[in-house]
């Protein structure tokens, strides 16, 4: 099992990354303003344009420490990638199963299971647990009709029906995701998921925490060496990381939607650290997101049961846990893949 380690968020646009010896040192202008030993860190995220040396991002690629470059609102720029080290073998079984469509379904399938069955949970929780203070009957008709997709996508033998289903599910799960938040509704409400740019509060939280746990997904499969650019579901396109976004699915409702839920009931976060651009885009300050990321990586550290494993791990271990289980998967050591399904 991995070692749960750090990373670091730099969130100093100005900041600039080098490296001496052993360690990571964050100059702003010609004055260090910080130094971290690289054996502490599993990866770096850098919000900001300035960059980073060549002999940092080397060091980084051989020590395997994943190194992202994002904007200050937390779009994706760029990813350091070094020399290939997986298995040669389970990469060129991984391409020929993305190129094979009936392979594709079989784990496609599985992956988008995982979500809708981690999204109707989701549900499910807060009738259990908040029933008094919701509209019991509108979610149950949610949980309902993602309990029909879980059928519908069972039965699919092609990747068009299975993005159809997953797309309808995934409407009517965001239909009451509004109702989901039970604090400080004047200033975090939802309106339906928009992106590039996100035009909310609750929008840009989303996107920002999806942007994070596919950095975390993307790491884990180059650790258990997948190629994380290929996928199934989510096929080839340049630039991006199909096969991350193809498993942090199954993730996004337990992991990110609900991490973002509780800053906003929890009122971790509020309306003060927020503000909107001409062109609409809501971005977050640099308090913030200090925040946020402060709270990210608290939540990594908690520790839950695998309900495949049956045994306690981090929640940041969960996709390396997942990344490993489709390894063996494609390796054929396993019958089929297991999704990530929450209890």
């Amino acid at each position: 099992m991995r070692k749960l380690l750090n990373t670091l968020y730099v969130t100093s646009s100005d900041a600039y990354l080098s490296l001496d010896g052993e360690n990571i040192v964050i100059l702003k202008g010609e004055v260090e303003a910080a130094r971290v030993p690289l054996h502490n860190l599993e990866s770096i995220i850098s919000f900001g344009y300035t960059g980073a040396s060549p002999a940092l991002m080397g060091a980084c690629a051989k020590k395997n420490i994943a190194l992202s470059f994002l904007t200050q609102s937390g779009r994706f720029l760029a990813r350091i990638v070094g020399e290939v080290r997986g298995n040669v073998i389970l990469r060129k079984t991984q391409y020929n199963l993305s190129e094979n469509e009936e392979e594709s379904v079989k784990i496609a399938k599985n992956i988008i299971i995982g979500k809708i069955y981690n999204s109707r949970w989701v549900i499910e929780r807060a009738i259990r647990d908040y029933a008094l203070r919701l509209d019991a009957e509108k979610l149950r008709q949610a949980s309902r009709f993602l309990a029909n997709s879980l059928n519908y996508v069972s039965n699919c033998n092609d990747l068009g029906e299975i993005r159809g289903f997953e797309g309808e599910a995934a409407a009517q799960y965001f239909n009451v995701f509004d109702d989901l938040i039970l604090q400080q509704k004047e200033y975090f409400y939802f309106r339906g998921r928009n992106k590039r740019p996100p035009r909310d509060n609750i929008n840009a939280m989303l996107s920002f925490a999806y942007t994070l746990l596919a950095h975390d997904v993307a790491a884990a499969l180059e650790t258990v060496g997948l190629d994380p650019y290929v996928g199934f579901l989510h096929r080839d396109r340049p630039g991006r990381v199909s096969l991350a976004l193809d498993l942090m699915e199954e993730l996004r409702s337990v992991y990110a939607d609900r991490f973002v839920i509780s800053l906003i009931n929890m009122r971790i976060v509020n309306e003060k650290g927020f503000f909107q651009k001409e062109n609409g885009a809501v971005l977050m300050d640099d308090a913030t997101r200090k925040s946020i990321l402060s709270a990210w990586q608290s939540r990594k550290q908690e520790r839950i049961t695998h309900p495949f494993l049956n045994e306690k791990v981090e929640w940041g271990l969960v996709p390396y846990v997942q990344a490993m289980l489709l390894a063996r998967y494609i390796r054929g050591d396993l019958d089929e893949y297991p999704p990530f399904l929450w209890k």
